[in-house]
């Protein structure tokens, strides 16, 4: 029989006197894919950074076993294994794909750099020869104009290219066993659905095994042969895709599968007939100035965009990474210059306003960690705009910190607190309380849940419904979670190369599309039930 590519036994992580992960077990065969899900923290990236030798923190103690087989390398133990021996795995048995792309690339080196250097290193190719298995790779990932882009740096590229040639990188030393952690979290449901078929391609061409981490049931369900279910540090259920979608057993395994979110499962309270619009933006145009090979051009990231939001109302804005989402958040908040177009908040150019207006438009950002400092307490932190704008007048700062705290239904001794102390959905909450403290009538919320894990994101999803009827907010809701677009949104806004595809209630583009590419997106959604890998290769 063929050896597991890894086999774990008893795994037990600590730091200091805290135990962090008990006696997890798990083995996964060659060619297969062994997804392990949970809710942050509860100790997913942590088991697979230990088995594979990758935990680097502070008083950190690992026991157990964790042995891979490799054809290149033979049997190796990486628990305890010496820094050179880990070195040699690394890249060679093992290839690593995280999150996030952006942070995982160096910014400094081109993309045929940091193929090459892997190539070089562990197969011994020589410069040329090392180029042209870049090539070969940056092509095999479906990487367009692959020579061109041998050159071009990580910024140069979307986060769904970015992604693929983090897996070029990753599968270049043809690796026996693949870390996916959270591969497809940031990304849209084409892009994401991509990713998925391509590792799925890839693996049955090269008989890799693969480690799939996530949060998202429906991402694992469509990738994994086996799931290991994660609380607190212990496997609470583990069995096969099938069987844990369609009979779970635990707990916990169905509260994880209850909170995802799932066509059709909620749909948004019709906007009142009445409501009154309260932004207009017409003809919104943006272009970027890039230079490329052949001389300066431009990018148009936004085309010629109109709509408008009512009062009290929810205006989904959807497509794929690249599309301009994000970009008209950034121009209606002065982020970026529009070179174009108008935006009239009950009457005033919000696009040449003064501090006055723009305070009347708030934003919520997508990772809370990243858009919070983590040199201020949050208390801190939600005080910066009322210090800015000298607010409350006459009134005490205190009070009006200790009013949005409650409003988002976080303690009040959490204000002394500094981001790294809270959870994921904490910080969120944190940073929607400071939002919320110049009282906006408009808060745009992009990507704001992407980052949480389902059952964290349907809590802030129920507090935004809240606070929406509490305050009559308005929401521009920018997410590629069609799902949740869906639950949360009265009207959609449906956007492709910076321009309006279409544009209806909510109810008629999930219930009948008109546009093709509307389509295309709504069948890129995984599916409820699993697919088994083995069964449908690509």
């Amino acid at each position: 029989m063929t050896a597991p590519a890894l086999r774990v036994a008893d795994l037990r992580v600590s730091i200091g006197r805290k135990d962090i992960v008990r006696g997890i077990d798990f083995s996964i065969e060659p060619g297969g894919t062994l997804g392990i899900v949970g809710e942050s923290g509860s100790g997913k990236s942590m088991t697979v950074l230990a088995a594979t030798g990758l935990l680097d923190a502070p008083g950190a103690r690992v026991t157990g076993t964790s042995t891979l087989n490799d054809q290149k390398l033979g049997q190796v133990e990486l628990i305890g294994a010496s820094a050179r021996t880990l070195r040699s795995v690394h890249g060679n048995g093992i290839g690593f794909v995280f999150q996030d792309p952006s942070t995982s690339l160096n910014p400094l080196l081109t993309l045929g750099r940091q193929l090459t250097e892997s190539l070089e290193t562990h197969r011994r190719l020589s410069r040329r020869a090392a180029r042209t298995k870049a090539i070969e790779l940056l092509e095999s990932v479906g990487i367009p104009e692959p020579e061109a882009r041998f050159d071009a740096y990580p910024h140069e590229l979307s986060g769904g290219q970015r992604q693929r040639v983090m897996i070029a990188i990753a599968l270049s030393c043809d690796p026996g066993l693949l870390v996916a952690d959270e591969p497809t979290t940031a990304l849209d449901v084409t892009t994401q659905a991509q990713i998925i078929d391509l590792v799925r391609t890839l693996q049955h061409e090269h008989g890799t095994a693969v480690i799939w981490i996530s949060h998202d049931m429906g991402v694992i369900s469509q990738v994994a042969d086996e799931v290991l279910v994660m609380r607190h540090g212990e496997a609470v259920e583990r069995r096969s895709a099938i069987d844990l979608v369609t009979a779970p057993r635990h707990p916990y395994t169905r509260e994880l599968l209850a909170a995802r979110p799932r066509l059709g499962k909620a749909k948004p309270t019709p906007a009142r007939p009445d409501a009154t619009t309260i932004l207009r933006v017409s003809e919104l145009d943006v272009r970027f100035p890039i230079q490329t090979p052949k001389g300066r051009s431009h990018v148009h990231a936004v085309d010629g965009v109109s709509f408008e939001l009512r009062q009290g109302t929810t205006l989904g804005i959807v497509g794929e990474s690249g599309s301009g989402k994000s970009t008209i958040a950034n121009a209606l908040t002065g982020l970026v210059k529009p070179t174009g177009g108008t935006a009239t908040l009950e009457g005033l150019d919000v696009l040449k306003a003064d501090n006055q207006l723009r305070r009347r438009i708030a934003m919520v950002f997508q990772d809370p960690f990243s858009s919070l400092d983590p040199r201020m307490s949050v208390g801190q932190s939600v005080a910066e705009p009322l210090r800015v704008h000298r607010l409350p007048a006459g009134g005490s700062r205190s009070v009006r910190i200790d009013e949005l705290f409650d409003l988002v239904e976080l303690p009040r001794d959490f204000i002394g607190r500094y981001p790294h102390e809270l959870s994921g959905g904490q910080r969120q909450r944190v940073s929607i309380a400071r939002a919320l403290a110049l009282e906006p009538d408009i808060v745009i919320l992009d990507e704001s849940t992407a980052s949480l894990d389902v059952s964290i994101q349907s809590r802030v999803l129920e507090l935004l419904r809240r606070l929406q009827d509490e305050l009559s907010l308005s929401y521009l809701f920018i997410a590629h979670d069609l799902a949740i677009v869906e639950e949360m949104s009265h009207d959609v806004l449906v956007m492709q190369r910076g321009r309006i595809v279409e544009h209806a209630p909510a109810d008629e583009i999930f219930g009948a599309p008109k546009e093709e590419y509307t389509k295309q997106l709504l069948a890129a959604i995984p599916p409820e039930l699993p697919r088994s890998l083995n069964a449908h290769p690509s």
